[in-house]
């Protein structure tokens, strides 16, 4: 059994993908590593593999508004992404690259023991949840899996980009919310 520590310093040292070579940085995940919720993103992107930390950029910015809303503070979660390296240009991560990093998420996982994992956009739903799922028509809705209820949710970089979107992610953080008070 790893420790949070050593599964971080394996990590660092990975390059079992292609996104080994073009990062700046690792992005292993930060937070409470004893938190009732975890928040899974799909990957860093420029600001996150600059600064080596989850969700800094914009849409961490509005990531933290959206927790804050709900009564807690980023210190309170643990933020992490299906990839640990920022894919080129941004793209989503390819299969084998989430495959790749999906041991290092399922460890933080294990580790953390969360109530509730938020899904955040399409790839970490399918990653986490289902192959097929469709968030559009799914999201907003607990799937439970073992011990862990997933929250999946529209991703925040979507919702900088579909402002009508935010009511709907509101209304998943404020079931979040409910859902954590009842575990």
């Amino acid at each position: 059994m790893y420790t949070m520590d050593e599964l971080k310093k394996y990590c660092l040292k990975c390059h079992k993908c292609r996104l080994a070579s073009t990062r700046t940085n690792v992005v292993f995940g930060e937070g409470n590593e004893h938190a009732d919720i975890m928040f899974v993103g799909e990957g860093p992107g420029y600001y996150e593999d600059i600064q080596g930390r989850p969700f800094v950029g914009r849409a961490g910015q509005l990531l933290d508004k959206m927790i804050k809303a709900i009564h807690l503070k980023r210190s309170d979660v643990y933020i992490a992404n299906v990839v640990k390296c920022r894919p080129p240009e941004n793209r989503n991560p390819l299969d084998d690259e989430c495959q790749a990093c999906l041991d290092f998420l399922r460890w933080q996982v294990k580790l953390i023991n969360p109530k509730i994992i938020v899904c955040l956009g399409a790839v970490s739903s399918k990653k986490l949840i289902d192959e097929n799922f469709k968030i559009s028509l799914q999201r907003g809705q607990f799937v439970r899996k073992g011990n862990f209820y997933f929250m999946p949710t529209y991703h925040p970089s979507y919702l900088l980009r579909n402002q009508a979107s935010k009511k709907e992610a509101w209304e998943d953080f404020k079931k979040v919310s409910e859902m954590l008070t009842t575990l």
